[in-house]
């Protein structure tokens, strides 16, 4: 008899707006959003009541104002993030050791042997989110399955303050029914693609032979051939440390207006520091992506002595990193930004840093 492990994504639900809305009761039932201001950046985390307008997180905010002209804008309070997300790690470590964060607010449990001896990894699921909502006055989503790719799919599927099991007779039924644009790991863009290819669903995309997919999507073909399938061999990692963090557009036309670029590399830089916030990481490289409507690509990287704390240091560096580029000598159709040489901030404390904390 197959033996399958007992997978739990959680992802707490708006995040950084939830807790933001439980300190100020003014902000409960409104459409906030963290991060930027109503003239300029981007949207950090928006609340369920802001996305209802359409905004989102890495939205501009000029565009989150169109869409909701009573968007209440709130900065981030990164210290108080971090102290709910150690409450929450708190009740993680009473049910299992394999843990593995991706964020501030979400993460993997392998609960396949378990520190309670409860029967189910539902019935886990369902006592972390109370205690999470007693502890913190949040709400959170849990995805349970036997791999990762399915918990973490099962855990967006009811949000929020949803609970969902796929079990591993219900798998490929399951993904089949799915649109391709919803899978963890297609982006927009590998999506868009699969689409002038004719694959819109789990159900098209299996019928995809491997071949095929490696051939135009290179070695990511492999996994998209697994996770057509509801396979996932990869293992709940709590020594799981990040490479790098980075974010990338790819514009429908090519662009040679210096303005026409800057206003796209800034959301781009925005969202690489969100997400190095949101995963408690900071980085000593910064490296700038350029690919040429020729297809030709360069980076341009610097790297700083110190872990960058201070976002408008790092902002200044991805600056003099496209002022290298400069002038262009043809348009461009992608522009990427990572971080890399990653730190994490509890490994920083007592350094001389970039930020005071």
């Amino acid at each position: 008899m197959a033996t399958f492990r007992k997978i739990i994504h959680i992802d707490m639900d708006a995040f950084y707006a939830s807790v933001e809305q439980r300190d100020n009761p003014d902000l409960r039932g409104k459409p906030v959003a963290v991060g930027g201001s109503r003239e300029r950046g981007v949207v950090a985390a928006a609340s369920y009541e802001a996305r209802q307008f359409g905004v989102r997180s890495a939205m501009p905010s000029v565009t989150a104002i169109r869409k909701c002209p009573q968007l209440i804008f709130v900065r981030p309070r990164f210290d108080v993030y971090k102290a709910v997300s150690r409450e929450i790690h708190e009740i993680f470590a009473e049910y299992t050791p394999m843990i593995e964060p991706l964020s501030l607010d979400e993460a993997y449990l392998d609960v396949t042997e378990n520190l309670k001896g409860i029967d189910t990894a539902t019935g886990i699921a369902r006592e972390i989110k109370e205690k999470i909502r007693e502890k913190t006055g949040l709400t959170a989503s849990a995805g349970v399955s036997f791999n990762k790719f399915l918990a973490k799919i099962a855990s967006d599927y009811r949000k929020p303050d949803g609970l969902f099991v796929i079990k591993p007779s219900q798998a490929e039924a399951f993904v089949e029914t799915l649109e391709v644009k919803g899978f963890h790991g297609i982006g927009r863009v590998t999506a868009e693609k699969m689409h002038k290819m004719g694959i819109f669903t789990g159900a098209d995309l299996r019928e995809q032979p491997v071949e095929n997919l490696v051939k135009h999507f290179g070695k990511a073909g492999r996994w998209y051939y697994q996770i057509a399938r509801g396979q996932d061999d990869r293992p709940v990692n709590p020594d799981r440390i990040r490479k790098s963090i980075g974010a990338e557009e790819t514009f429908s036309t090519d662009l040679e207006e210096i303005e026409l670029l800057l206003n796209e590399l800034w959301p781009i830089s925005e969202e690489v520091w969100r997400r190095a916030e949101r995963a408690h990481l900071y980085g000593k490289t910064v490296t700038l992506k350029v690919k040429f409507g020729d297809f030709e690509q360069i980076t341009r990287s610097r790297t700083s002595l110190q872990p960058l704390t201070e976002q408008p240091v790092y902002e200044r560096i991805i600056r003099d990193l496209f002022d290298s580029i400069l002038p262009l000598r043809k348009g461009i159709r992608l522009l990427g930004i990572s971080l890399s040489n990653l730190d994490s901030l509890d490994d920083l404390e007592g350094r001389q840093l970039t930020l005071p904390f």
